[in-house]
């Protein structure tokens, strides 16, 4: 009997090499469209030639599912189909090209990416090595070098990505003259990623008030219109390629949507490492590090919150702690797989605060998710009475079409009650 042949893509791939900082391309997907408008600068400036992939046809996701298995969630499966198009573009020298994903660290297939994406890339590209950007300790030879100083960066970098989203999307559906929120947007962002440049991107009060104060500006209509949050899985809950540009959909539907911070997701890592001591007497040095920066960036959270509430032109965005109280009213914070007591907690969060409209964004193949977000809708709504929750699914085989009629038919009972 002939010997099958098997493939090994845990030892035989390519490796990132410290020296191809100066002579690789790395293809990053745009996962946070927000965030990495600013991050992509910041690694250029760092000395990295660096791309954001946007491209977001109909053949990124058949090439994801050429190359993943279709039981594989939704995301993974994007994010392989945007490698695969783009490195077939034939606008890369694939010789010198790398790839680029995070990895959480956590119980999800997330962390699993990478060997899929090996295993896809062995198939076409096999001299393109991926990397890994991880605080995890995974993947140790092919991991992103990552200094303390670019961690700092890194955090200042998704606060300020917080305020313009959270600006933005507050003076977006109600701007008197078209294009003026853009504008402001890429002045705004300009304006900080030149903060990076000339190292004053730690004036955090200076550049919070800047772009809040720039918003401010733009001339408003006064209107009621409906407000509809986005919570779920993080990547369909940012990424445009995942949702099917959800945030745009909503403000041609003449809505606000409301999209929770970033820095709420990495508060949610930390705090589970924090409750893990807790649970399970996990207690050292890694934990006594992890309640430290939980301070730490919890203190410069709550100094945003202050920035806001002073200007008095937003509504300000979510303090964390408060997420954690909502989401002991409905779930334990010991559910902590995916984003697991977070997409509750946001719901929660979202319904005090008025917003009463809810998209929960779920990909096929994240079953934590699907747990966590649809499993506590009928307690929200017992709780809250008015909350309007639609979970909609983003897989290869669920039409835009229909994705957007499900939300429609969730706007119409929302626009009956805001005419109530």
């Amino acid at each position: 009997m002939e010997e099958v042949k098997t493939i090994d893509y845990t030892e035989n791939y390519p490796k990132w090499k410290a020296e191809y900082k100066h002579t690789h391309k790395i293809l990053i997907p745009d996962m946070l469209p927000w965030h990495f408008a600013i991050i992509e600068e910041l690694l250029r400036q760092e000395g990295y030639d660096v791309e954001i992939l946007k491209n977001d046809s109909r053949t990124v996701i058949d090439e994801g599912l050429k190359h993943v298995h279709n039981d594989t969630c939704y995301p993974c499966l994007c994010v392989v189909g945007q490698y695969i198009d783009a490195l077939k573009s034939g606008k890369y020298d694939l010789e010198h090209t790398a790839v680029l994903i995070t990895q959480s660290g956590g119980g999800c297939r997330a962390s699993n990416y990478i060997p899929l994406i090996r295993k896809a890339l062995k198939a076409e590209f096999p001299k393109v090595p991926v990397v890994s950007v991880n605080f995890s300790g995974l993947e140790k030879d092919s991991s992103f070098p990552m200094s303390l100083k670019l961690m700092l960066k890194l955090v200042y970098a998704i606060f300020y990505g917080d305020t313009v989203m959270w600006c933005y999307n507050q003076t977006k559906p109600y701007e008197e003259e078209a294009g003026a929120c853009d504008f402001v947007r890429d002045r705004v962002v300009a304006e900080i990623t030149e903060s990076f440049k000339s190292k004053k991107y730690k004036q955090f009060k200076r550049l919070n008030n800047s772009i809040i104060t720039a918003f401010g500006a733009v001339k408003r209509r006064a209107e009621n219109k409906v407000r509809v949050g986005i919570v779920g899985e993080i990547y369909v809950k940012y990424a445009y390629l995942g949702n099917n540009q959800l945030e745009k959909f909503l403000l041609s539907e003449d809505c606000e949507p409301v999209v929770p911070a970033l820095m709420d997701f990495v508060l949610y890592c930390i705090v589970n490492n924090i409750n893990d001591g807790y649970f399970y007497g996990r207690k050292g040095v890694f934990w006594q590090a992890n309640k430290i920066l939980y301070k730490i960036l919890h203190g410069k959270q709550k100094k945003i919150i202050s920035y806001f509430e002073k200007d008095g032109n937003f509504e300000p965005i979510h303090d964390f702690e408060h997420l954690r109280k909502c989401a002991d009213k409905v779930l334990n914070q010991g559910v902590k797989m995916g984003e697991g007591w977070l997409i509750a907690a946001e719901m929660a969060a979202l319904a005090e605060t008025g917003v009463q409209n809810i998209v929960c964004a779920q990909p096929f193949g994240c079953l934590p998710n699907h747990i966590a977000g649809k499993g506590v809708v009928r307690t929200l709504k017992t709780m809250y009475g008015d909350e309007n929750i639609v979970a909609v699914d983003y897989d290869p085989s669920a039409t835009k079409v229909n994705q957007e009629n499900r939300i429609k038919l969730m706007l119409a009972t929302a626009r009956e009650n805001l005419n109530k």
